[in-house]
């Protein structure tokens, strides 16, 4: 063997070894890290979560105070962003066509995912397929107030003076199909009375009618009329649920005051656009989920007068499927009807 060849085939196989041994590193390597690669993909940018009502009203406490949280959780900025109208139906065709990389988020409501198809003709989404349910975020009473210069303090006083002024009480609400809506059109149907519906782009602008007197009653979500109720520019006449509210124990349910087998009760929660994949949906829920279990977190949402819940995706799309049956049979019921 010739001494050029002698030293050609180790060089050659020093060569082979050596581009073998890096492939297998760089295999290896992708094999290590390439589920922690695919985990840190998500998330890549800012999380928004559209509100479908104005600022300030419930759903817009619910999604700042979660996500505030979430976004020390998540590692990036969470934005709130308020697509208020048509009783949430806007905010949430906005959501249903964003996305499906889990970087936008909806806080749905009883009213967007339980009520409004029932209620619209025309819905400009399917709250069934085109959302993938997180998790329940929190329950909340409504309260029925009151502007304080009225001359009813009381749910039997209320129906009494609106029996014998057909069509002069008028009531507001955070939109066309909510619960705070829906609330109002029970109490009519139930007891027997004739009420004018008022509604708002929000509870926060509706509330601050009542406060100014252009409205004269308000079925409102107990977070965004508590702080008037405790400072005293509303007066409140009962609650919806069929218990008391433990942030007010001292008013009664409206069961109790006059209108026995009443109750009411709103939810919201999380949603991500129908098709996010179920890796994003996993980590998601599970961060909401840990970020609802904090004591601070528990303490504020408790303090609006609401009641933290949290769930895993499938129990949270099995409850929606009995509320949209039970919110249908109201509105139903209620001959409401809205184009």
């Amino acid at each position: 063997m010739s001494r050029l060849s002698r030293f050609a085939n180790p060089s050659r196989r020093r060569f082979s070894l050596g581009t073998l041994a890096a492939a297998a590193a760089l295999g290896s390597a992708l094999l290590t890290t390439g589920p922690v690669v695919a985990q840190a993909a998500f998330p890549s940018k800012p999380i928004t979560i559209i509100v479908p009502f104005s600022a300030g009203g419930t759903t817009d406490i619910l999604a700042r105070i979660v996500g505030q949280e979430l976004s020390a959780e998540l590692g990036q900025s969470v934005i709130i962003d308020n697509r208020a109208g048509a009783g949430g139906n806007i905010g949430g065709q906005v959501a249903a066509r964003a996305a499906a990389d889990g970087h936008t988020l909806f806080m749905g409501t009883v009213g967007t995912h339980a009520i409004n198809a029932s209620l619209y003709k025309k819905m400009p989404f399917d709250p069934i397929k085109d959302f993938a349910p997180l998790t329940r975020v929190a329950n909340v009473p409504n309260l029925l107030v009151a502007n304080p210069t009225k001359p009813y303090k009381s749910v039997a006083e209320l129906i009494a003076y609106a029996k014998a002024n057909p069509g002069k009480v008028n009531f507001g609400s955070s939109g066309n199909g909510t619960s705070i809506h829906l609330s109002g059109e029970l109490f009519k149907t139930m007891a027997h009375v004739e009420m004018t519906h008022v509604p708002y782009k929000g509870s926060a602008p509706a509330v601050t009618d009542l406060l100014g007197g252009q409205i004269d009653i308000m079925f409102d979500n107990l977070p965004s009329a508590i702080q008037h109720v405790r400072s005293g520019k509303l007066h409140p006449l009962a609650v919806t649920t069929a218990k008391r509210s433990s942030e007010l124990p001292n008013v009664p349910t409206i069961a109790e005051a006059g209108l026995p087998g009443y109750e009411a009760t709103s939810w919201f929660g999380l949603f991500a656009p129908a098709g996010t994949p179920p890796a994003v949906l996993s980590k998601l829920n599970l961060a909401i989920v840990k970020v609802l279990g904090k004591t601070d977190v528990k303490k504020k949402i408790s303090e609006q007068g609401a009641e933290v819940y949290s769930e895993t995706p499938e129990q949270f799309a099995a409850f929606i499927q009995k509320e949209v049956v039970k919110w249908g049979k109201v509105v139903r019921d209620s001959g409401a009807s809205l184009d």
